[in-house]
């Protein structure tokens, strides 16, 4: 499976995940507490801002350690 076909997949993947959220969040039997994580996920996942950051604050300073020969 070439990279091509990779990418196509995780494209229907999240088009097929995003109409799944979208029918969730509009129909009305969706309790609100599902309705707010759907909004949750569309909204971390479009976010600029990285909630969850990232382990290159604490890995790099160990990386510069053991580079250099301390």
């Amino acid at each position: 499976m070439g990279i091509t076909e990779h990418i196509k997949t995780w494209a229907r993947r999240i088009k097929r995940d995003a109409v799944t959220l979208w029918f969730a969040y509009r129909d009305l039997r969706t309790p609100l507490a599902v309705k707010a994580l759907c909004a949750f996920v569309v909204a971390y996942a479009l976010s600029p801002v990285d909630l969850i950051p990232d382990l290159g604050v604490a890995v790099t300073p160990l990386i510069e350690i053991s580079v250099s020969g301390f």
